[in-house]
């Protein structure tokens, strides 16, 4: 399939994302997306977005879902741009968010199983003790 290699508006770039014209316009005050400037628009010349743009906002998202800050994909972005992402430095950077989400993980396994056991002694009519969460237990909080 051959990508449509033309500049999108706003509008169309906030559909091929699903990401809203206000979190678009936020990006790229935070310097996290730099669409290109158009001719059209007069005084107020229209952000022009292409696929790396796309990819980008794909990226920012990706990045949020492992539970990474704006100012640290920032970070991440910038330093890709200017200097590049060294193999190491990748590989740095891929450890550490998988670190992340295996804490994640280890803390949705606690709490599914409080869950189970919580419903379960509903279900049975509150016989017994009932389960505790125990706080401690979960990695990130």
């Amino acid at each position: 399939m051959v990508k449509d290699t033309k500049p999108m508006l706003i509008g169309e770039f906030s559909r091929r994302t699903g990401l809203g014209t206000a979190t678009i316009r936020f990006y790229i005050r935070r310097r996290l997306l730099a669409p290109e400037t158009g001719r059209s628009g007069g005084r107020n010349p229209y952000a022009q977005f292409t696929e790396r743009d796309v990819q980008i906002a794909a990226m920012i998202r990706f990045g949020q879902s492992l539970g990474m800050s704006l100012k640290e994909i920032a970070e991440v972005n910038d330093e890709m741009q200017q200097v590049g992402l060294s193999r190491e430095r990748s590989v740095e950077l891929m450890d550490i968010q998988l670190q992340a989400i295996e804490r994640k993980a280890a803390d949705l396994i606690i709490m599914a199983d409080y869950l189970r056991a919580k419903r379960d002694w509903i279900a049975a009519g509150k016989s017994g003790d009932e389960p505790e969460l125990a706080l401690n237990a979960l990695c990130s909080l």
